[in-house]
């Protein structure tokens, strides 16, 4: 994984992004969330759960939930391959994978080229979304995992 850095005035903020796809888009979360990224592992259906909670891992001793990205963004499933990852990550003192196609790079991106994101992008509902980063070749969708979950759905991974 390498890591990118996109022009910059002195007195912009940078942001610091893990960057993933899912199909075709491309999305990005703040690297401080990011625990760690997982090459795929073996995950352990759970009976009853919601269609976006793909199973739990053992993660060094701790089971974890994992999230399907693409079914919790509305995208068609897929079957795993080499690249899927794991981004594991910590919501309100939950830890929780969350399954993308693939991991990109770690980007550093001025604030200055992303803007509020437009009603609907990418079929993604926009209230996950924080902005969408304008780089020289493509998009970036800005992700907030935090709220691509509801109070229930928070509660519903409590029991698994």
């Amino acid at each position: 994984m390498e890591t990118a850095i996109v022009n910059k005035n002195e007195n912009d903020e940078i942001l610091q992004l893990v960057s993933f796809k899912i199909g075709s888009e491309e999305f990005g979360v703040d690297i401080l969330k990011v625990q760690e990224i997982n090459r795929m592992l073996q995950i352990t259906k759970v009976p009853n759960t919601p269609d976006f909670i793909e199973g739990v891992i053992n993660l060094r001793g701790r089971v974890i939930p994992v999230i399907d990205l693409r079914v919790k963004l509305n995208m068609t499933k897929k079957e795993h391959d080499k690249q899927t990852r794991i981004i594991v990550v910590e919501l309100e003192d939950k830890t929780v994978g969350f399954l993308v196609d693939e991991v990109s790079e770690v980007l550093r991106i001025p604030k200055s080229i992303t803007e509020a994101p437009p009603e609907l992008v990418a079929n993604v509902n926009s209230e996950y979304i924080t902005a969408v980063g304008k780089l020289e070749d493509r998009l970036i969708i800005l992700l907030d995992l935090e709220k691509a979950l509801t109070l229930q759905e928070k509660a519903e991974l409590e029991v698994v």
